[in-house]
């Protein structure tokens, strides 16, 4: 998996050349502490992945500019009926930027590894979802979100499939209200990936819009496995470049 988080980061005034911790260090020892890192070790404990690396760089590129990013691998195949860890994954990185500084995260890219999956997770998935139960009904953001299958067709051949699917299940998450084949998101970032890591360089994308309960990594993170999921139960078997980012934004 593979996460940018793009947007404007404000260091912590403390952080000066006798820090030591970067945002690799950070997100391992993070991960570790949540039972999420598998270590480096024969006979290591079960995890859910193992660390690649990770960096910030808040102000590079044109705004809203990248401003930390994140690649780990799993380890093996996701656990038979549970989802793609990219809750966890997503709630480590939102641990390590708020350690680093102050952000404001204005879009989101997340390489989903759909090819994991081996069973449908979607009875999971729906008990999660009981997370954003009791929320304030202020939080609701209107974003939209794109699936970028590289150099395959499948997330475009399926994308009316996966609308009904979503729009069927019942959970306040996320309300999809359209999907498109040729308006994608406005924020196009390049992603900062070699091709051969996925099904690059990027091609054919669908774009979903909708409310989501509210705009945070807690709640991407759910929506990117869900619509994972929704992939994969349509026959989706490679992966996929998801970039989310409010309707508002750009």
């Amino acid at each position: 998996m593979f996460a940018a988080l793009h947007g404007e980061l404000a260091l912590h005034p403390w952080r000066g050349p006798a820090v030591t911790a970067d945002a690799y260090s950070l997100f391992v020892a993070r991960s570790s502490a949540m039972g999420w890192l598998t270590p480096p070790a024969e006979n290591a404990p079960d995890g859910l992945w193992g660390m690649n690396d990770a960096g910030y760089d808040p102000g590079s590129g044109s705004p809203p500019s990248r401003i930390a990013w994140f690649q780990v691998s799993l380890t093996g195949s996701v656990s038979p009926g549970r989802p793609l860890p990219v809750q966890p994954f997503l709630a480590c990185a939102d641990a390590v930027v708020a350690r680093i500084g102050t952000a404001r995260v204005q879009a989101v890219q997340v390489l989903l590894p759909v090819q994991s999956l081996d069973t449908s997770a979607t009875a999971a998935l729906l008990q999660d979802a009981g997370w954003f139960a009791d929320r304030d009904p202020r939080s609701k953001t209107r974003v939209r979100v794109t699936l970028d299958g590289g150099q395959q067709l499948s997330v475009r051949s399926v994308a009316p499939a996966m609308l009904r699917r979503i729009q069927e299940l019942k959970q306040d998450v996320f309300a999809c209200d359209t999907f498109s084949l040729t308006d994608h998101d406005a924020l196009a970032f390049e992603p900062a990936i070699i091709d051969q890591l996925w099904c690059g360089p990027p091609g054919h994308k669908s774009t979903f819009r909708g409310t989501l309960a509210e705009w945070s990594l807690t709640a991407l993170g759910w929506l990117a496995s869900f619509l994972a999921d929704a992939s994969y139960r349509h026959g989706v078997s490679t992966p996929l470049m998801l970039t989310a980012s409010p309707e508002t934004a750009g």
